[in-house]
């Protein structure tokens, strides 16, 4: 992310001070909502009877201060099930209090009577047909504090209302990748990803495993550092905190096949195995996607060579439907832009997905160019599984109701002020890209993000 969209001012601040702090509420297809008072939670038949016991179980999973792939294996050890046995449709954020949908195989009501994680809960809805997953979600609800706010009230009211202004009338934000997508403290997932599609799967294991952060809690930071001097995996394995489960995942593997990079990758969950590569595809149009805002080139109007996709009746695009902007239906494609019939989307480069055309391939080329990847770098032979086709993303995304629900005197911050926003984003759009157009904050880290 280069540039902002918006051009007013921004209020700073700082998110995700406590774990209340920022609350995400998911919302399916058919408009069953998760709340995070769980018992409120407005379900329906979302994937089939709930009358009768089926294969799967529906519930609503709240859970505070938890990363998604951990909470799913603890809670597939406190179930005595596989984590496989468990499916969501969205992976949500971390450091936050959330609620999702989730579906749980062989599994019965009684048999959560007494299910206890700490910071988790567990409410069963109904027996449903069929699974989970990300096609089922809609989007999610989010309500955020900003915190140490040094502005009056008066002038932070002004600047969001100013903001929101801006973004009606572009008709949404820039649909980036928030910066959760890299990993905020460590953010190497993207060049973890990179150096796989490059088929340099030690390079790829020793940035996941070796390269530290200073912003990482210490005792992680120092045992980075000391792979790096012993390059020794089976030491590592007794140093490295338990906290770091993944990499004692690859670590446990390495120390007996210390070259055997592939069956290392696969000590992880398929599902987050595949993020590193695509988070390279994220890092990549999000440069595509700076590259055309620098180039002044419009959000909301097609230029030849730009692709566009088809918008559904519950206003989520349809990537598969999607037509190259020429001369001759250029016209008629920007029409329906205004109409709300399609967006312009830009790709997530893979096998199957070439660069755009026109000037604003033109762009994505150089950027390629220097990157030196191509379409054909996406069939990784060496771990099959996380080869990626590729597809299309808007590049712009709606935000739905938002507004500033408070604004009160901040409990962390003495003499500071925090605000309260709400708003509903569509499936695959980050929050964090609308709190960085109203915080427009010098330092993303210290701000939270």
């Amino acid at each position: 992310m280069e540039i902002y969209a918006t051009t007013s001012a921004g209020i700073g601040g700082k998110i995700k001070q406590t774990a209340t702090d920022f609350i995400v509420e998911e919302i399916l297809v058919d408009g069953s909502k998760a709340e995070v008072n769980s018992t409120n939670s407005t379900n329906r038949t979302v994937l089939g009877s709930t009358l009768s016991k089926s294969q799967y179980l529906l519930c609503v999973l709240v859970k505070r201060n938890w990363d998604t792939f951990i909470a799913i294996q603890n809670i597939a050890k406190a179930l005595g099930i596989r984590a496989t046995q468990i499916q969501f449709a969205g992976i949500k954020d971390a450091k936050a209090v959330t609620a999702q949908h989730i579906t749980v195989e062989q599994t019965s009501f009684e048999d959560l009577a007494d299910f206890r994680v700490k910071d988790m809960e567990i409410a069963p809805v109904g027996y449903v047909k069929n699974k989970l997953s990300p096609y089922y979600l809609k989007g999610n609800g989010f309500n955020v504090t900003i915190r140490d706010l040094r502005k009056s009230e008066k002038i932070i009211r002004e600047r969001i209302a100013t903001i929101i202004d801006e973004i009606n009338g572009l008709g949404g934000i820039p649909n980036f990748f928030g910066h959760q997508r890299f990993g905020t403290i460590r953010p190497i997932t993207h060049l973890v990803g990179k150096a796989i599609v490059n088929g340099d799967l030690a390079k790829a294991a020793w940035l996941f495993l070796a390269k530290p952060s200073c912003h990482e809690h210490p005792s992680s930071e120092q045992a980075r550092l000391e792979l790096q001097k012993t390059r020794d995996f089976e030491k590592a394995l007794q140093t490295f905190p338990r906290q770091l489960r993944y990499e004692r995942f690859m670590l446990r593997s390495l120390s007996k096949n210390p070259t055997d990079f592939s069956s290392a990758f696969r000590r992880i969950p398929i599902r987050l195995r595949r993020i590193f590569v695509q988070s390279y595809q994220s890092y990549l149009f999000n440069r595509f996607l700076s590259g055309r805002m620098k180039h002044r080139f419009s959000l909301t109007r097609a230029e030849i060579g730009d692709y566009v996709v088809s918008i559904e009746r519950s206003g989520l695009t349809i990537p598969a439907i999607h037509k190259t902007v020429t001369p001759t239906n250029q016209t008629e494609i920007n029409n329906s832009i205004q109409d709300g019939k399609v967006r312009i989307a830009l790709p997530l480069l893979g096998l199957k997905q070439p660069p755009s055309q026109g000037i604003q391939g033109e762009i994505e080329r150089e950027i390629m160019l220097e990157e030196a990847i191509s379409m054909e770098n996406f069939q990784v032979s060496a771990l099959p599984e996380m080869s990626s086709k590729g597809e299309l993303r808007s590049i712009v995304t709606p935000v739905k109701d938002l507004q500033v629900s408070e604004i009160f005197d901040d409990s962390i911050s003495t003499s500071r002020r925090a605000a309260k926003i709400t708003f509903t984003l569509n499936r695959g759009s980050y929050a964090t890209v609308v709190l960085r157009e109203l915080m427009k904050t010098r330092n993303p880290l210290e701000a939270g993000f």
